[in-house]
């Protein structure tokens, strides 16, 4: 079983800046991908940013150029620096693990909101 938990969320001003931080503990594997995905009411989770245990990034193309995803191994912890915030980036923000091990695992966090006013 792993467990995540996410912190950082915020309510922000356009223009201004926020980081995520997740956390990551129990059975993790050395191989995974760890990412954001965000959601607002009434529309389907969609990726933020991911990054594999290697390195590999991979950006929705609405926050390209605005959004970093990093990670540290050594902590399974991946944060998510996000910049030039807009309003249309309000939405709750979850993390997410992926493992496969013949089988796939796919673990949630509980969601951290950010909110940017205008």
């Amino acid at each position: 079983q792993v467990q995540l938990v996410e912190s950082g969320g915020a309510l922000v001003q356009a223009g201004g800046s926020l980081r995520l931080s997740c956390a990551a503990s129990g059975n993790i594997f050395s191989i995974n991908v760890m990412g954001w995905y965000r959601q607002v009411p009434g529309k389907e989770r969609e990726l933020v940013a991911a990054r594999t245990s290697g390195g590999t990034t991979n950006y929705a193309d609405s926050v390209k150029g605005r959004f970093t995803i990093s990670r540290d191994n050594a902590k399974n912890t991946v944060y998510l620096q996000m910049s030039s915030l807009t309003p249309e980036d309000t939405a709750v923000y979850f993390c997410n693990l992926k493992q496969a091990m013949g089988i796939s695992f796919n673990y949630w966090g509980q969601g951290t909101q950010v909110t940017v006013s205008s």
